[in-house]
């Protein structure tokens, strides 16, 4: 079994390199999934959440508002990083349960881990190898703003809640430049790819 941690930013463009590793026959756990299941209504992290930010950030089916919190914690470090205490654990858990069920299946698997913030809480430690989506503020910003329909004083909130890109490179094994053509970023993933299956079929 491989353990890799994939990450990048907001707007970097992770989903499309996940999916083209997933083609690969790569395992893909996406972090944020797991992060929606512990804070849905009944969730490992829904009612510590409810209880420090207050039953307005709920919808009329209790389900948490993400785009109310998200309006609270990217505004302030400080209120990001309480939610990040409670959310993190949950999520950690839940990952190495998925990590496990994986392996009992496959031994050979290699798993890839969707994690948008794997360096700021040191996830990077527990990964055989750490891909680095990239790609340039700007285009980060716009591609926020098309997504979401964000304004820009919005996206580049979510931006600044984030450690730069540029600061995460020197913790990445290989960094994939998404900022190009679909095809330029295929061919970087299959380059990626061939390198892992070595690393893999490699003796210890």
């Amino acid at each position: 079994m491989m353990k890799i941690g994939l990450t990048g930013g907001i707007g970097s463009g992770k989903s499309t390199v996940a999916e083209l590793f997933r083609k690969r026959g790569a395992h893909i756990i996406d972090l944020d999934v797991l992060a929606h299941q512990v804070e849905e209504p009944g969730g490992s992290a829904w009612e510590k959440i409810v209880e420090r930010f207050g039953r307005e950030i709920l919808d009329t089916e209790e389900r948490i508002d993400r785009e109310a919190l998200g309006g609270i914690v990217f505004r302030d470090s400080a209120k990001l990083e309480e939610l990040n205490r409670i959310v993190h654990p949950a999520v950690f858990d839940e990952w190495r349960r998925r990590i496990d069920d994986i392996s009992r299946g496959d031994g050979q698997a290699i798993i890839i881990s969707d994690v948008p913030l794997l360096i700021e809480v040191g996830w990077h430690e527990v990964m055989d190898i750490v891909i680095l989506v990239y790609a340039p503020p700007d285009v980060q910003i716009e591609r926020i703003m098309e997504r979401n329909g964000y304004t820009e004083e919005e996206a580049r909130d979510r931006l600044r809640s984030q450690m730069p890109l540029d600061e995460k490179i020197p913790f990445a094994d290989f960094v994939v430049h998404n900022e190009g053509t679909r095809e330029e970023t295929e061919a970087a993933v299959e380059e990626i790819w061939t390198e892992i299956l070595k690393k893999g079929s490699s003796p210890d």
